[in-house]
């Protein structure tokens, strides 16, 4: 996901409902509209994709149970549990477990994507009689959320002898430019998570989870609160997203700018990347992961370049500079390795927060970008074609051997 035009210190910002059940409320609000990105739902293609993938029956079924909720407890309990449902029901569609659901290849992360919404639309737009505040509602959309995209499934096995993996991916993008977008970085979490992969060094286990593309979640520090738990935990981490056309990239620095292109809600953000304690804050972090050897390694169809750019304003100066070797002392970020989006942003916070867990020495982790993916030529209508799923495929597949170049050399 890149963009230079074109997604960790400690726990950011606490979101605004936490876990705990709020108080009562004092009286019924109005529900909101649905928001930009949940309005595209009613489109064709949109209608199409979770049709030939039979997600269409998920939005229904949470409304069914929201209709049943006769207290704010029922209404939490039957959020969290179609949410998990729904990301368990989308790996193991992704992983040939269980019935199609119709047409659509299984290696699809749209129908995740798009169901999501539907639910998170369910739960915005709902009135119950009981009654519904502001923060009751935002609790239950934080429930959906986290349950749907993996971040609360998260389970490594007890014991020795196995490897540790986690790997991030993210929502499809730029959705008004082409409303069939699909995400190979959020395929490729649907296809690895819980998986192991046999390494030199013995089996490692993969744990995966998906983020949104959306700027006030990460100021909100859903980055933070979801990996915090698990990089102690950890073996290796990478965060994954798509990048450049025809090319798989190794970013070496993370920049902590945030470059202003609008997210899936159609909001910009130009500003320093919001992390607590901005006082100790620096304006470039390192991946720690293995680029030489990754770089080096017959990993796949794509090439794989160890990616060193940014763009920065130099110690002294007032204008961006372009620096193809890394950034130079003193100097503060416009750009990281993959840009000033949400890529950029995501591989920041998560190695920022390695840092500040004390772990740069011996926790290897940062950021790949995979190539962009394309639909055969000539596919300007259809939501899918052959050389689209053969390209998804590929690069799912590349990432996974990538992930074990990079265990070995960890």
């Amino acid at each position: 996901m890149n963009s230079i035009r074109v997604r960790l210190g400690v726990l950011g910002l606490a979101l605004l409902t936490g876990l705990a059940i709020p108080t009562a409320a004092s009286a019924a609000e109005a529900a909101p509209s649905p928001t930009v990105e949940e309005r595209r739902l009613d489109k064709d293609v949109p209608q199409e994709i979770l049709r030939r993938s039979g997600f269409d029956t998920v939005a229904p079924r949470l409304s069914r149970a929201l209709d049943a909720a006769r207290s704010y407890g029922e209404a939490r309990r039957a959020v969290a549990h179609e949410g998990a449902r729904l990301w368990r029901r989308a790996v193991d569609r992704a992983q040939g477990r269980g019935p199609a659901g119709g047409d659509l290849s299984r290696d699809d992360d749209r129908p995740l994507y798009w169901a999501r919404l539907g639910m998170t639309r369910e739960v915005r737009t709902w009135e119950p009689e009981f009654g519904l505040t502001d923060g009751w509602r935002a609790a239950l959309l934080d429930e959906l959320e986290r349950t749907s995209r993996g971040q609360t499934a998260i389970g490594y096995p007890h014991g020795k002898g196995m490897k540790r993996i986690l790997v991030t991916g993210f929502d499809p993008f730029t959705l008004d430019r082409d409303i069939r977008i699909s995400n190979p970085s959020g395929a490729t979490a649907l296809a690895l998570d819980g998986t192991v992969i046999e390494t030199a060094d013995g089996p490692a286990r993969i744990e995966t989870v998906v983020f949104p593309v959306r700027w006030q979640d990460f100021t909100e520090g859903t980055v933070e609160r979801t990996l915090r738990p698990y990089l102690p935990k950890a073996d290796l981490f990478t965060t994954v997203s798509q990048g450049r056309v025809g090319r798989f990239d190794v970013e070496r620095t993370n920049g902590a700018w945030r470059g202003g292109f609008a997210d899936n809600d159609g909001i910009g953000r130009t500003e320093t990347v919001p992390v607590t304690d901005p006082a100790s804050q620096p304006q470039w972090t390192t991946t720690t992961l293995p680029y030489r050897a990754i770089v080096a390694a017959d990993t796949g169809r794509f090439p794989v370049y160890d990616n060193t750019g940014v763009t920065e304003i130099p110690a002294g100066g007032t204008e961006p500079v372009v620096r193809p070797e890394g950034p130079t002392p003193g100097s503060t970020a416009r750009a990281g390795g993959g840009g000033d989006y949400l890529s950029n942003e995501i591989a920041y916070r998560a190695t920022l927060l390695r840092d500040r867990l004390g772990l740069h020495d011996v926790l290897p982790g940062g950021h790949v970008h995979t190539p962009v993916l394309q639909f055969g030529a000539g596919n300007t209508t259809e939501v899918t074609d052959p050389e689209f799923v053969r390209n998804r495929l590929d690069i799912i597949a590349q990432v996974r051997t990538i992930l074990r170049v990079a265990a070995e050399e960890s």
